[in-house]
């Protein structure tokens, strides 16, 4: 078996807070093709393999690829690290 690290790539990201909603839609770019508002005002984000909803305190990610998805806080602080431009 042969073992690999994850390359390091730089993301912008936006934290959902439960009270940002039009924020992250700003950060997505809008509503009309990856992201739809439900009753709750959760954002509902379509990624390339299915649609999620970001709970409070999600992480929003933009890929590598322009796509959008939702990451759980502490994927996302195990996984990333500030990067000072």
């Amino acid at each position: 078996m042969s073992k690999f690290r994850k390359k390091p790539v730089v993301i912008e990201a936006m934290q959902y807070t439960g009270r940002n909603c039009i924020e992250c839609i700003r950060f997505m770019g809008g509503p009309w093709e990856n992201l739809e508002l439900h009753n709750t005002d959760q954002p509902v984000i379509h990624t390339l393999e299915e649609t999620l909803t970001a709970s409070a305190g999600d992480w929003i990610i933009k890929g590598v690829m322009g796509e959008f998805y939702p990451c759980k806080p502490d994927i996302f602080e195990a996984t990333y690290e500030p990067v000072n431009d």
